[in-house]
C-alpha cells in the first residue's frame, strides 16, 4: 500500500504519531494509500522548520523569488498530467476537470510571477519642509493554509505561490482524503529551486488543524472550507492574534428571467450543478426561474441531464466521477430521497445509480429536485453532490428577495437579454461574486475570490490584490533629511549654500 508522509524542510518526514488516515480510489472503493496523521510535535517541527527558513527568505530579493517562481511554472506545466492522475486517483473527478483544476491554479502561479509589481510601495515628498512619507508592504512570517478535498491542488495553488511570493513561508495542511498532489507540489517547487523550509506541508486532521491554530509563531492562516468549520478556524484564529481568512460553504444561485435563452441556461444549469460531481463551491444548486419559463426549463435541463456518462475518471468517455466517500455518497443521497415528502418533485433521481464493473465505487447518478421549497433540508443545506434544486417566482423582485435571504453569499447568476435588468441584478444581489450569462463566476487570477455573508469570514478575499494584502502587511515611514547645504561648519560636501 502506498504511503503519503509529511514533507518538511525539503525533504520527505516520515509520519511518527502512528496515526495513518486512509485514503480510498472513489471509483472502486478499495483502500489504496494510508496518510500520516500529525501530532501536535509533528505540526511544530514543521512550523519551526519554517520559521527558521523565513530569517532568509524573508529578506530576499525580488528578482530572486519570481526566478524560482518562474521556474516552478515551467515545471509545474510539464507535469500536468501527473498531478492530474493523482487528483483523479483519490479524489475521483475525471481527468479533464483535473486537468481544468491544474490549469486555474497555474493562473495564480502567473500572477506571483509578477509579484514586483504588487508589491510597489507608495511615496509622497515634501508633506512638510524636508518631509517625506513613504508606504510599503512586508511578510508577515509564517503562514498556514488549511485546505479542502475537493480541489487538492487549486485551492493550495490559490494560496502558497502568493504568499511565498511576498516573502512568507508557509506551513500546508491538505485534506487527508487526497493528500498526494500536495506532496507534488512541493517536491517540484523544491525542484525549482525554492529554499529549504520554505514550503511545508503536514498532513493530518482536526488535531493538526488546532495545532496550527494554537501556535505562537503562525502568524496568519487561510482556510477553504464549510461554513461550520471555517466559523470555527475564524474564531479560534483569531482569539490566538492571528490574521484570517476562512472562506466557508454556498449555496449559489441562478436566476433565469422569461426573455432568457433558454438553452444557453439549460447547457450552463447542468454544467454549473454537475460538473466536478457538485463538489465545488461555485456550483450552481439552485435555479430560481421566473414567470411561465419554469417548465421549459426543467425540461430541456432534465433533456441535457440523462446524457451525461458517469464512469471511473480514468475513462476518457466519463462526463462525471464518483463522490469522495461512501460516508458523503449516502448524505447526498439523503437529501434526494427525503425530497418529496418535504413537497419537492423529483424530476430526476440518481441515488441508484450502479456502474458495471466498480460496483463499490461511491456512485451517484445526476438528481433534479423541481418546485422546491426555501424551508426544505435540499434547500437550506449545502449538498455538495450532484443535485440541482429549481425554485419558481413570479417576478424578478421576488427572485432577488428569494436570493438575498439566504445566509450564503458566495457566487450568483442571472440570465437575461435584458442589459438593464443584468444591471440591477449586479448590483442588487448579496454575494461576493456575480455572473452574467455566465453560470460558474470564479474571477481570474489577478482579480479576488470570495464571498459575503456566511460565506467568507475574514476581511480580505482569496489571490488577486486582497491575497497580496493578506499575506503582507503596511508600514508607513516618515522621514526627514537635513539639506546637505546646511551642513555644520567646517564640514563641506560640495554643496552650495546660496539656495
Amino acid at each position: 500500500m502506498k504511503t503519503v508522509n509529511h514533507w518538511i524542510g525539503g525533504k520527505t518526514v516520515e509520519g511518527a504519531s502512528g496515526n495513518w488516515g486512509r485514503v480510498t480510489d472513489p471509483a472502486t472503493g478499495a483502500v489504496t494509500t494510508q496518510v500520516a496523521l500529525a501530532s501536535p510535535e509533528e505540526v511544530d517541527a514543521a512550523v519551526t522548520t519554517a520559521k527558521a527558513a523565513y530569517g532568509t527568505w524573508g529578506t530576499s530579493s525580488l528578482s530572486a523569488r519570481t526566478g524560482i517562481l518562474f521556474s516552478y511554472r515551467a515545471l509545474l506545466d510539464a507535469h500536468r498530467d501527473e498531478i492530474a492522475a493523482l487528483i483523479t486517483a483519490e479524489h475521483g473527478k475525471v481527468h479533464s476537470d483535473a486537468l481544468g483544476e491544474v490549469a486555474r491554479g497555474l493562473e495564480i502561479v502567473e500572477l506571483a510571477c509578477g509579484i514586483t509589481t504588487q508589491l510597489k510601495g507608495e511615496l509622497s515628498t515634501q508633506v512638510s519642509s524636508k518631509v517625506d512619507v513613504s508606504s510599503i508592504r512586508q511578510p508577515l512570517g509564517v503562514v498556514a493554509g488549511i485546505t479542502p478535498f475537493n480541489f487538492p491542488a487549486m485551492v493550495p495553488m490559490w494560496m502558497f505561490p502568493l504568499a511565498i511570493a511576498c516573502g512568507n513561508t508557509f506551513v500546508l495542511k491538505p485534506s487527508e482524503k487526497d493528500p498526494s498532489a500536495a506532496n507534488l507540489l512541493a517536491e517540484l517547487a523544491a525542484e525549482a529551486g525554492l529554499p529549504d523550509g520554505v514550503l511545508n506541508v503536514v498532513h493530518g486532521d482536526k488535531v493538526a488543524v488546532d495545532s496550527l491554530l494554537a501556535h505562537p509563531d503562525v502568524a496568519a492562516v487561510s482556510f477553504v472550507g464549510s461554513t461550520p468549520i471555517a466559523r470555527h478556524i475564524h474564531a479560534t484564529a483569531s482569539a490566538n492574534g492571528k490574521r484570517v481568512q476562512a472562506l466557508g460553504g454556498a449555496k449559489n444561485h441562478m436566476l433565469v428571467l422569461p426573455d432568457a435563452d433558454l438553452d444557453a441556461a439549460a447547457d450552463a444549469a447542468v454544467s454549473a450543478a454537475y460538473g466536478s460531481a457538485g463538489e465545488r463551491c461555485m456550483a450552481i444548486s439552485a435555479v430560481v426561474a421566473v414567470g411561465a419559463i419554469g417548465d421549459e426549463l426543467v425540461s430541456k435541463i432534465r433533456e441535457r441531464a440523462e446524457k451525461i456518462k458517469i464512469g471511473p475518471g480514468t475513462d476518457p468517455a466519463s462526463e462525471m466521477g464518483p463522490l469522495i466517500t461512501a460516508a458523503h455518497r449516502d448524505k447526498v443521497a439523503s437529501y434526494v430521497t427525503g425530497a418529496a415528502a418535504q413537497g419537492a418533485e423529483v424530476v430526476l433521481d440518481g441515488t441508484g445509480l450502479r456502474v458495471d464493473g466498480y460496483e463499490d465505487g461511491h456512485w451517484i447518478g445526476l438528481s433534479l429536485l423541481d418546485h422546491v421549497s426555501t424551508d426544505s433540508d435540499a434547500y437550506r443545506d449545502e449538498i455538495f453532490g450532484p443535485v440541482l434544486c429549481v425554485l419558481r417566482t413570479e417576478t424578478y423582485d421576488e427572485g432577488v428577495a428569494l436570493m438575498n435571504a439566504s445566509p450564503f453569499g458566495n457566487g450568483t447568476a442571472i440570465f437575461t437579454r435584458d442589459g438593464g435588468a443584468a444591471r440591477r441584478f449586479q448590483l442588487e444581489i448579496e454575494a461576493g461574486m456575480v455572473g452574467v450569462n455566465v453560470p460558474i463566476p470564479v474571477p481570474v487570477g489577478y482579480h479576488s475570490f470570495g464571498g459575503w455573508k456566511d460565506s467568507l469570514f475574514g476581511d480580505h478575499h482569496i489571490y488577486g490584490n486582497d491575497g497580496v494584502h493578506f499575506y503582507t502587511r503596511g508600514k508607513v515611514v516618515t522621514t526627514r533629511w537635513p539639506d546637505p547645504a546646511d551642513a555644520p561648519a567646517g564640514v563641506d560636501l560640495g554643496f552650495p549654500r546660496n539656495h
